[in-house]
């Protein structure tokens, strides 16, 4: 029943009416599920000694975009937020950054809204999650499990000065690592040794005073996203530079209005076909991949996917 909310949703929306789901307090999710092994690296002693890019990490598109978060669908990506994400395992998290209301840029209204600002308006008309609240939230999380690494990519529309105040004031400023364009990614082990276990990615270009925003289509590449089926899906560079070792494989499907489909997240999302494609992506481009984004990751098994990925030693 896991869909269910989801396909009447959709169905709502398509009839053009409004739909609300109920949320899930964040109190009362499940607690952290423990390590596999002590003093592993994301779950897995293997992985402490493997770099960065040679890792396979579960990771939510929109993870902000929640029924929880009180943002509904057409503009929700998944039902529950953070913590249960982070509680199952993810430990990849795409993010989009706005100002609450179009032309007051302050610090202080820096917002997780999902949309862009073409229309004219802020995309947080459709919902708003407090940027720094939800940040902080999350350095907590990494607190909790000091033996994990973790990444964001941030759609960026506010001012590169204020986003890195926003990440200084929730103190995950400090663990960042910052790396150089054609240098060797480190180890999980040495990036948690060296206190610098988050690595953030944008969308926006490179940008010399904010090295630590490491230019998404510079240092890695993505392929395509939101097809209508699965058998669509491929592993072919959509942007980026593919000569770069980290890459995400995008794996959502779009619904008959292009948006995001909440009524086949067990199809897109189903652990076999994300490890047959992964496997895929492994021998076309002679690495596993980087990040599995995916949307609706309450259904499926996302992170199963990337825990199987992850002990391959080479693909089958």
């Amino acid at each position: 029943m896991r869909g269910y909310r989801g396909v009447a949703c959709f169905i709502g929306l398509l009839l053009m009416a409004g739909c609300v789901t109920p949320t899930v307090p964040i109190n009362e999710q499940e607690e952290p599920i423990a390590p596999v092994e002590e003093g592993a690296c994301n779950g897995l002693i293997v992985l402490c000694d493997r770099s960065y890019a040679d890792v396979t990490f579960p990771e939510t598109h929109n993870a902000f975009s929640t029924y929880e978060d009180g943002i509904y669908y057409p503009a929700a990506n998944h039902q529950t937020g953070l913590v249960a994400q982070w509680n199952a395992g993810m430990r990849a998290f795409m993010i989009d950054t706005h100002y609450e209301t179009l032309g007051d840029e302050r610090v202080e209204t820096v917002r997780l809204c999902h949309g862009d600002d073409d229309r004219g308006f802020s995309p947080c008309t459709y919902g708003t999650v407090n940027a720094e609240a939800w940040l902080s939230q999350l350095m907590s999380l990494m607190e909790s499990s000091p033996r994990d690494v973790v990444t964001l990519l941030v759609e960026n529309y506010v001012q590169p000065d204020h986003l890195q105040a926003v990440f200084e004031n929730t103190g995950m400023y400090d663990r960042i690592f910052v790396h150089s364009m054609n240098t060797e990614w480190p180890t999980l082990g040495e990036l948690i040794a060296q206190e610098t276990p988050l690595v953030v990615f944008w969308e926006q270009g490179e940008d010399l005073s904010h090295p630590w925003i490491h230019d998404f289509l510079t240092h890695s590449w993505t392929t395509n996203f939101a097809e209508e089926n699965t058998e669509d899906m491929n592993c072919d560079p959509l942007r980026g530079d593919p000569e770069q070792a980290v890459f995400h494989m995008n794996n959502w499907l779009r619904g008959p209005l292009g948006l995001s489909d909440p009524s086949r997240g067990d199809e897109a999302n189903n652990v076999d076909f994300l490890v047959e494609r992964a496997t895929e992506c492994w021998i076309q481009h002679g690495k596993r991949p980087t990040f599995i984004a995916v949307d609706w990751w309450e259904d499926g098994d996302v992170v199963a996917a990337a825990l199987a990925i992850n002990e391959l030693e080479a693909p089958i």
